[in-house]
């Protein structure tokens, strides 16, 4: 017991939780648990996670800002290989923090875990050359059951790090990679779409 630590409510979001685990180790290499019932229960996080994703992304990737419609999915996400900015955003329509985004660099470094509850978009930028990024949810994936918003819609306020924008209009990291979006993603709603639906 009392393996994490968590830090609750990060930026004022209700629920949005980074939750570092302790980790033991020597010369040899370490160990640590990457997920405990327990512990979760005793932070006050109960959640009945029903399925494990994996991800390999390379330098410049971003996925998101996605969110399941019908069947809202709880999140809990680490970066087992590389680095990534990693954000939610919380779209609860009933929530003081509504459109309130917040991000948090996940790595194999430093083995912090992102819980993004129900009602969030989510998404990642890729920082190293590589990122395998795990996650567990709550609720089984639903196919046709995603929705978008635009990764840059200003009225999120997003400070995607390392992104810089030439004159044409292009993105890239600053050390020249590319961004690589999916077709999909760069043609998500804006999140005042999202408010009218």
């Amino acid at each position: 017991m009392g393996q994490i630590k968590v830090e609750y409510n990060v930026n004022g979001i209700e629920g949005l939780c980074v939750i570092t685990p302790a980790v033991h180790g020597d010369a040899r290499g370490y160990f640590m648990e990457t997920y405990n019932r327990n512990d979760m229960k005793e932070a006050g996080l109960e959640f009945d996670f029903v399925q494990d994703n994996q991800s390999s992304s390379s330098k410049g990737v971003l996925r998101g800002l996605h969110y399941q419609i019908e069947h809202p999915q709880a999140k809990l996400v680490r970066v087992i290989r590389g680095s990534v900015y990693d954000v939610a955003v919380d779209l609860r329509k009933d929530s003081p923090t509504f459109g309130k985004a917040h991000g948090e660099i996940l790595s194999d470094e430093n083995k912090k875990q992102y819980l993004i509850p129900k009602g969030f978009a989510h998404g990642f930028l890729v920082l190293s050359d590589i990122a395998e990024f795990c996650y567990k949810c709550d609720d089984f994936y639903h196919p046709n059951d995603e929705g978008g918003i635009i990764w840059n819609d200003p009225d999120l306020r997003i400070d995607w790090p390392e992104l810089v924008k030439d004159l044409a209009g292009d993105y890239s990291l600053r050390d020249g990679t590319p961004l690589n979006l999916s077709e999909k993603d760069r043609n998500q709603k804006t999140f005042k779409e999202y408010c009218g639906s």
